[in-house]
């Protein structure tokens, strides 16, 4: 007979490893002060990695719309959408969201993971193919895992490492898709959709983008795919981020959203998103479509980040994504210069893997529109005062 498991022993000798390889995470908590800034206990704290990208959740004008929709929806959906969920409120945002990203139609899911591993894994089955991004979200890969589709891994943004992909594996599937993010949020670079579009289109596959962080932030903030005059197959975006809010949306063709609808897992056994909080989304989407100037803030206080930087000497790669990687290497290194940041008043999260391959930490800043000049003025003061070992 085998002895007896002590479960809890087992699960402190792993969390034990991942403090020994530097990985364990234990996240600050935060308090947010009436102002809509935050503390780390009794410390006023400026945080320079959250999606906010537009401070629209602490938009006044949004918060308002929140308490109206709370007195007119209640909390809770009750249901799932297929049981007794659906609200008038859900159909009005997903016709909004639909709209916002030059679809024919939209489906709410409760989170960008639910919306990837829902839409992917119906989509693509066993015997059908798939052609992924290396750097794709973990949501995208989960979704792929789940599909049971054959999927082939393409160097980050290579597309002729793509095409011979395709030439050589679109025959083996039946139906086939191309996947990719269209910012890649850890390293802040966007994918080359123009090619992925015609790669696809080349060789009978359908194409599917994660926007996650373009809505709001890319040209006129409709994506980076609106923007450059592509059309995708399947779009997905998130309501975290420039939205300020939850959830996520994916977006396409009618029969699409009407096969997610009665397919999808993640979104057929989960209970409606609070009908308030559609109710806000189609608010915020219509903040958002009209935010010029704070897209604008927010690439001015990108652009001065990364210059600065970048003449002080650190590892920041060239771009115009308001996300800004500063590579460091090794997790240990990282996270000590994170705390030390942590200790000026900065908060910027250090990633270590497995979000990022080993050897690759960095710490990754995001400003927002929110921030003021002098928050910018803090964050470069901070890096200035750093010893980098």
């Amino acid at each position: 007979m085998l002895p007896p498991m002590d479960l809890d022993d087992e699960l402190r000798a792993e969390l034990e490893a991942l403090r020994d390889a530097g990985l364990l995470r234990e996240p600050p908590t935060l308090t947010r002060l009436s102002d809509g800034r935050f503390a780390l206990g009794d410390r006023p704290l400026l945080v320079f990695c959250s999606n906010d990208y537009l401070g629209l959740a602490d938009d006044p004008a949004l918060i308002e719309a929140a308490r109206d929709a709370l007195g007119e929806h209640g909390l809770g959906g009750g249901a799932s959408r297929l049981v007794s969920g659906t609200r008038t409120a859900h159909r009005d945002a997903e016709r909004a969201l639909a709209a916002w990203v030059g679809a024919d139609a939209a489906l709410l899911f409760s989170s960008g993971y639910a919306a990837n591993v829902g839409a992917l894994s119906t989509l693509l089955r066993k015997g059908d193919v798939a052609f992924s991004d290396r750097l794709n979200h973990a949501s995208l890969i989960d979704g792929l895992r789940a599909s049971r589709a054959k999927v082939h891994i393409y160097g980050h943004g290579d597309v002729d490492h793509l095409e011979w992909l395709l030439r050589r594996h679109r025959p083996e599937g039946d139906r086939a898709f191309v996947v990719s993010d269209t910012l890649f949020s850890m390293d802040g670079d966007v994918a080359p959709v123009e090619a992925l579009r015609e790669r696809a289109d080349a060789h009978d596959a359908a194409l599917y983008v994660d926007e996650a962080h373009t809505l709001g932030v890319i040209g006129a903030g409709e994506g980076l795919c609106r923007e450059l005059g592509v059309r995708p197959d399947v779009v997905v975006g998130t309501l975290g981020k420039a939205t300020g809010l939850s959830g996520a949306f994916v977006a396409g063709s009618a029969p699409l959203r009407a096969l997610l609808e009665n397919r999808a897992r993640s979104f057929v056994f989960s209970t409606a998103i609070p009908p308030f909080l559609a109710a806000v989304i189609t608010a915020s989407v219509q903040r958002v479509r009209h935010a010029a100037d704070a897209r604008a803030r927010l690439a001015q206080h990108a652009t001065r980040i990364r210059s600065h930087l970048r003449a002080r000497g650190w590892n920041v790669p060239e771009g115009e994504s308001p996300i800004i990687p500063v590579h460091v290497g090794e997790s240990a290194e990282t996270m000590r210069l994170s705390a030390a940041l942590l200790e000026r008043g900065v908060f910027v999260q250090g990633i270590r893997p497995p979000t990022v391959p080993q050897g690759t930490s960095r710490l990754r800043i995001v400003p927002t529109a929110a921030h003021r000049a002098a928050d910018i003025d803090a964050l470069l003061e901070a890096f200035d005062g750093l010893h980098v070992t």
